[in-house]
């Protein structure tokens, strides 16, 4: 597919100490902001670094005109050192800041009052926290079983909020802009925080058997996907915060999950060589992501190998996907092809995340940096445009429920994918 190539723009590099060890340095976790703003990223040691988006862009010469240019253009060679504390910015640039959250950091969320939607909370009479439209957010899950919640604009921490007796591996907002944070930890549970209403525990999620490794919501808010070791994914209806049911395909731990931007599909990340692609709703694999060729035996699957998957994420066109492996290689997959569409290579990647607009894919590595891709590109069809219109606010058994003919029913529900 020469066609689709992804050209590697550029990289945020960490300082490293003459005596500094390997471990703690990590990136565990990479985030854009919603809105595009901001992109944070744990670069070990306990350091979360906030920096604006377009002054990322900047520094790696791209965006602005220029996208699709070869891949030897100077982008190729610039570098940006991470180093140094909260930079001052040109006037009316969002200001930089370093965070020192005080313990290593596994999770990382941005989260956001917009658009607005009130608390479910009661007592509405008084809170320490008037958090209005403006408010951007940015939730740290840490090695101590903490959550420490940071206003993005000044730096400055806002709430602690304690009860995980263990590690705390991944944070995620509800999108609809109420600040409902679900943060998944190794102590097998996930619990679901009510921010406006002070950072308030609303429900503990029990149900994993061992760790969960990460959560993501549909885009309506209404469904929580949890994923975890041993195998599991499941399912939750966070209107009344009860289980749907468990997803069954995956051989070994699955550690990454990201539903399709119109909710209709889920992506799941295993340490058995695969990504599954799921239609949620009936509980059924569409398809097969594999990473190894021929594909490994359930048995095999299950163990060691060099083909483990760390991480998914869909991009905001509801077309591509990519996947970060230990074999040292970024994929980037299209739903209706089961071979992927371009690769890169990062070593030791840890995490991946699209940008806002879906043109760049961050990845975060074992040495705490993180590499930038400008994304496979092509024209989205006025289809699938439409499929996706649709499927934002129709289940698969609504679209089958329709009055349409099956080929057309079976391109709305992806099975021909």
């Amino acid at each position: 597919y020469p066609e689709f190539k992804t050209y590697f723009i550029g990289e945020l590099l960490v300082p490293v100490a003459p005596f500094d060890q390997k471990s703690g340095r990590e990136a565990w976790t990479v985030a854009f902001a919603p809105n595009g703003s901001y992109f944070a990223w744990s670069q070990g040691h306990r350091i979360v670094r906030l920096i604006p988006w377009t002054k990322c862009l900047d520094s790696f010469s791209v965006g602005h005109g220029e996208e699709g240019t070869n891949a030897l253009s100077p982008r190729h060679l610039s570098r940006q050192s991470s180093d140094g504390g909260q930079v001052v910015p040109a006037a009316g640039q969002p200001p930089e800041h370093t965070i020192d959250c005080g313990d290593i950091v596994w999770g990382l969320a941005f989260g956001s009052s917009v658009p607005e939607k009130h608390s479910r909370c009661v007592n509405i009479e008084w809170h320490r926290f008037k958090f209005g439209q403006d408010q951007l957010l940015l939730a740290t899950g840490l090695n101590n079983g903490r959550i420490k919640i940071w206003d993005v604009y000044t730096g400055k921490l806002l709430l602690n909020l304690m009860d995980h007796t263990d590690v705390v591996r991944d944070l995620t907002f509800a999108p609809d802009g109420s600040l409902m944070l679900v943060s998944a930890s190794r102590d097998k549970t996930l619990r679901v925080w009510d921010l406006k209403d002070d950072g308030n525990m609303v429900k503990v999620l029990r149900g994993h058997q061992n760790w969960v490794y990460c959560s993501a919501f549909s885009p309506d808010s209404s469904i929580l996907c949890s994923v975890g070791a041993g195998k599991s994914v499941f399912l939750w209806n966070m209107d009344k915060f009860t289980p749907i049911r468990k997803l069954e395909g995956h051989h070994h731990d699955v550690v990454s999950c990201e539903f399709s931007p119109d909710g209709a599909l889920l992506a799941t990340a295993s340490y058995d060589t695969r990504v599954i692609v799921w239609d949620h709703d009936k509980a059924t694999i569409l398809l097969e992501l594999g990473h190894l060729f021929p594909p490994p035996s359930p048995i095999f699957a299950g163990g060691a190998n060099d083909r483990w998957v760390r991480s998914v994420s869909f991009c905001p066109d509801g077309r591509h996907i990519a996947s970060v492996t230990d074999d040292r290689l970024v994929r980037f997959w299209s739903i209706e092809e089961r071979a992927p569409l371009a690769i890169a290579s990062v070593s030791n990647g840890l995490c991946c995340a699209f940008s806002a607009q879906g043109s760049v894919l961050a990845a975060g590595t074992r040495d705490g940096s993180v590499h930038f891709w400008e994304c496979p590109r092509s024209i989205a069809s006025l289809q699938h445009m439409c499929r996706m219109a649709l499927r934002r606010v129709m289940s698969t058994q609504q679209v089958e429920a329709l009055a349409i003919p099956a080929l057309l029913c079976d391109y709305l529900t992806y099975k021909v994918i």
